[in-house]
């Protein structure tokens, strides 16, 4: 699986349904499924079979359009909103999730008094474009970001976010998809990522299946790397960016740009610009999922890993300081600090 043929999200055939891949069976299995109700759709996003802001944010579009399908003329405008309601609910830190599903919804009720086929026509055309723009918006991430980079060079990454989490080649990983391509030697060393092991199960998966020469590591080797000289650069994706640089991304994000600063190893973060939320002032801003306990007590082990009974603090995320980030790549460029300055120039 490359970014050129990364399909992990989809309408079927018939265009009934979204077809995903379900990314909790990775790396052991390849499946896809199909979700055609919102109950099958909510619970897809809360439990991770589809996972990373961008993807969410595709996701969710789809699902308004499928959805809408089945509204009848009378009620079209109260289940819309209902249903909209209900999916931007499943997951808090993503700003693309609510992004998304307000454009579809706008979008609809721009068009009040239209035949109702042709407000689900448009809504169709619509998710499909959010689809297209960040293909385009990942391709653009991933030229600026392979630009910071060296041939010979070793990245550390914390998380996933590859084609799994967004369209195609991706954010954090983009530039190493890139790179491959184009046999440029960029090598990876790949936090194992706490909670759920996502940078284990699948950004291990999606490099080693691009041929990229990756090192899987736990969270708390990092800092022996870079003091090792091991290590060139820290790419991370994001779930959503404050106004000022402040960046939401997965638990521990923060605590590897912590120990970069000190050996002197820069900092990047790559996302595209529907991840930037312009309205929220600061990190402290945005709202931190935390997710069950049981994820690091027994999730993924034969058997329980930690005494019966004992209390979990699962938070999902945390917010790396924009001080200690060296650059922001977006498809719109590289951007250096001041950030709170800088972002609204290139995106207010």
């Amino acid at each position: 699986m490359s970014g050129q043929n990364a399909k992990n999200i989809a309408l079927s055939s018939d265009g009934s349904a979204v077809r995903i891949i379900d990314q909790t069976l990775l790396p052991g299995q390849l499946e896809y499924i199909e979700l055609r109700d919102r109950e099958a759709m909510y619970e897809a996003v809360k439990m991770l079979r589809v996972r990373g802001a961008p993807a969410i944010g595709i996701f969710a579009a789809y699902c308004v359009y499928v959805l809408a399908q089945g509204y009848g003329e009378a009620e079209f405008f109260s289940r819309l909103d209902a249903d909209c309601a209900y999916l931007i609910s499943c997951r808090p830190t993503a700003v693309n999730l609510s992004r998304q599903v307000n454009r579809m919804r706008a979008l609809a009720h721009g068009m009040t008094g239209a035949p109702t086929a042709d407000i689900v026509s448009a809504l169709g055309r619509e998710a499909k474009a959010i689809h297209e723009q960040d293909v385009a918006m990942c391709r653009a991430i991933s030229e600026e970001g392979l630009s910071l980079l060296h041939p010979g060079d070793t990245v550390l990454t914390h998380c996933n976010a590859g084609p799994l989490a967004t369209s195609e080649y991706g954010t954090g990983l983009g530039p190493l998809l890139l790179a491959a391509e184009r046999g440029m030697d960029i090598r990876a060393y790949v936090d194992e990522t706490r909670p759920l092991l996502q940078g284990a199960r699948l950004t291990a998966w999606e490099l080693q299946n691009a041929g990229i020469d990756c090192t899987l590591i736990c969270d708390n080797m990092a800092a022996l790397a870079m003091a090792q000289g091991r290590i060139q650069a820290v790419l991370a994706g994001c779930d959503r960016m404050a106004a000022n640089g402040d960046a939401a991304n997965k638990i521990g994000t923060s605590g590897a740009a912590i120990i970069a600063r000190h050996y002197g190893v820069p900092v990047y973060i790559l996302l595209p610009s529907s991840t930037i939320d312009l309205a929220c002032p600061t990190g402290a801003d945005i709202p931190i999922e935390e997710r069950d306990g049981e994820e690091i007590r027994s999730l993924w082990y034969a058997q329980p890993m930690a005494p019966a009974g004992i209390r979990c603090w699962d938070p999902a995320f945390d917010v790396t300081d924009h001080s200690l980030i060296t650059a922001i790549v977006t498809e719109k460029g590289v951007i250096y600090p001041p950030y709170d300055v800088n972002l609204k120039k290139l995106f207010g």
